[in-house]
């Protein structure tokens, strides 16, 4: 998977958890509850759209990870190319 597939992937599964966010500008090293006030609801059903999404097993452990924009870009790259 590309650099901009995983950008639209990671963009797709936010809007899905919050459509009103559509259009807004993604700071990339902001959180996304800082930024948008995304509650830890919204912030799981991300996290499972990104491992439906990708294939990927996400454990609890990596949800930090996965907190800011480029965090997500970063982990998921990271896990695609990841052996085994």
């Amino acid at each position: 998977m590309t650099e901009p597939e995983i950008e639209n992937l990671v963009r797709r599964e936010l809007y899905a958890v919050a459509p009103d966010l559509e259009g807004l500008e993604i700071e990339p090293n902001e959180t996304f509850r800082d930024q948008f006030e995304i509650d830890s609801m919204d912030t799981l059903n991300f996290i499972i759209g990104l491992s439906k999404a990708t294939g990927l097993d996400i454990p609890e452990a990596d949800y930090p990870q996965l907190e800011t924009f480029s965090g997500c870009k970063s982990y998921i790259s990271k896990r695609l190319r990841a052996p085994g």
